[in-house]
């Protein structure tokens, strides 16, 4: 017999705190248990403080605080985002940005006839994870929002939504993320606000 525990590390946790209280496992096994408890612990108050790090970090660059105006994009893909590139001046368009991240798709082209394969996948994997989970996350809460207040949707958000009826949830997924990249490109060159509405226009300098 198994015991259910939820996927997060506080509901983990939280679980294993009280199996532990209600002496639920096997005694052999209550100090590993335990110790692995207190490691979790630990991790997430270093996870924490390191957060806190980047969060004052951010106050303290334009850049990153624009950057994080932008739908998907938090603090951690921020900071890593302006930090790794270094400036928006280093690429000649928001699509050198894209392909510096390994989000364009190969291109296998010849005569008259264009044919787009897989992205490319060069470049820094984890800041392409972070922009894909942004996309994801963004394309998520575009859902809901069609779901309670379509009307409010942004024209990012209408784009995203769309492409998923078309090209399916994942492709739609990087494709967003391709998408992002280049808007955090124009948002930052051009030291610009994000505008879901707006963005689309310059993102493609």
């Amino acid at each position: 017999m198994g015991y259910p525990v939820a996927l997060s590390p506080a509901a983990l946790m939280r679980r294993v705190t009280e199996l532990l209280a209600e002496e639920c496992l096997p005694p052999a096994f209550t100090p590993v248990f335990q110790d692995c408890l207190h490691e979790i612990k630990q991790l997430a108050l270093h996870m924490k403080a390191i957060e806190q790090q980047l969060h004052q970090l951010s106050l303290q660059q334009e850049a990153m605080l624009r950057v994080q105006q932008i739908a998907g994009i938090g603090l951690l893909t921020s900071t890593a985002l302006v930090a790794e590139a270094g400036s928006p001046h280093h690429f000649k368009s928001g699509r050198h940005f894209a392909a510096w991240l390994g989000l364009t798709p190969r291109e296998y082209s010849s005569g008259h006839t264009r044919r787009l394969g897989r992205i490319s996948k060069q470049g820094d994997s984890y800041l392409r994870m972070l922009l894909i989970h942004g996309a994801r996350s963004t394309l998520v809460r575009a859902k809901q929002l069609n779901i309670r207040q379509p009307g409010q949707l942004t024209r990012l958000q209408r784009w995203g939504l769309q492409l998923e009826q078309r090209a399916g949830h994942n492709k739609a997924t990087v494709a967003l993320a391709n998408k992002l990249a280049r808007i955090v490109w124009a948002t930052w060159k051009h030291e610009r606000d994000f505008d879901g509405n707006y963005a689309q226009q310059f993102a493609a300098a």
